[in-house]
């Protein structure tokens, strides 16, 4: 029962290995920022360093803005999945600090776009495996436990922040190359796991009270059950349908595999809901 564990526990510890390798071998030196609370942590960073003559590290800083938002999450989300998130914070902290911030190229635009991909290579890897890399992860699980809110809308404020002080502080260009290390990130999360925030999965199961038990004794969401019968088999079933969040596919994914390998299961994007999300259907 420990490997599953172990196995996310490496899978987090190699995001945070790459994400500390984007920033200090791509984006640093480059001026060019990433999303969310890394991004926020580079900017301070590199703003004290060359406006006040003396600098807090970007991974000491990344650190200290965590610390509210993982207390945050310990009460409002869940000692489980804030735990992750403090093993992803305290290593990329780590990594920030002790592999050197080198310059490979020149080249803004290809330090925008690796640093873009491996750092998005180290989100989506570790959102794969049920994890976060707090800051605003963990924002926008607290966001969605109390209610159905836009949360692209604070990763949008947030990112829309960074870019304009990227400008104001340096210039148009490293503002512009910031917005294609964000396009960039996108896409790549996007290959890997997923960037949509809530996601409807449709399971069909011969075995839906087991199931429907096992997936309320790991998370909190309404489920509709609808009768089925297979096509092919005439056989009856049923087909249980609920929204999460992309953060609980990990868990709901293992959940089933381990009630019902046989069970189909169908993700799809949710673009909106109405009504109480936790509510069951």
């Amino acid at each position: 029962m420990f490997l599953p564990e172990i196995k996310r526990i490496i899978i987090v510890i190699l995001g945070a290995i790459l994400n500390s390798i984007s920033l200090n071998f791509f984006l640093i030196k480059a001026n060019v920022y990433a999303s969310g609370f890394t991004g926020v942590a580079q900017l301070l960073s590199s703003a004290m360093q060359d406006y006040i003559g003396f600098g807090i590290t970007t991974g000491v800083l990344l650190f200290i803005l965590n610390i509210p938002v993982i207390i945050l999450g310990w009460y409002k989300v869940g000692k489980g999945f804030t735990i992750y998130s403090i093993i992803s914070v305290v290593f990329t902290t780590f990594f920030l600090e002790v592999i050197p911030v080198k310059q490979l190229s020149t080249d803004i635009l290809l330090n925008s776009v690796f640093g873009g991909v491996i750092g998005a290579l180290g989100v989506g890897l570790t959102l794969k495996w049920g994890a976060s890399t707090g800051g605003m992860d963990i924002v926008a699980m607290v966001l969605s436990r109390i209610k159905d809110r836009p949360i692209g809308t604070y990763f949008f404020l947030l990112n829309g922040l960074i870019i304009i002080l990227a400008g104001l502080l340096y210039d148009e260009e490293k503002a512009l190359y910031t917005i294609v290390t964000l396009y960039v990130s996108t896409r790549v999360i996007d290959a890997v796991h997923t960037r949509h925030e809530k996601l409807t999965a449709m399971i069909i199961t011969t075995e839906a009270e087991a199931l429907q038990r096992a997936i309320h004794s790991k998370m909190v969401r309404g489920i509709t059950k609808v009768p089925a019968r297979g096509a092919f088999t005439n056989q009856e079933k049923d087909m249980l349908i609920m929204v999460i969040t992309r953060y609980e596919l990990y868990d709901l994914e293992h959940t089933i595999k381990d009630v019902d390998p046989h069970a189909f299961t169908n993700i799809v994007q949710t673009t909106g809901i109405f009504g109480f999300f936790r509510r069951d259907g």
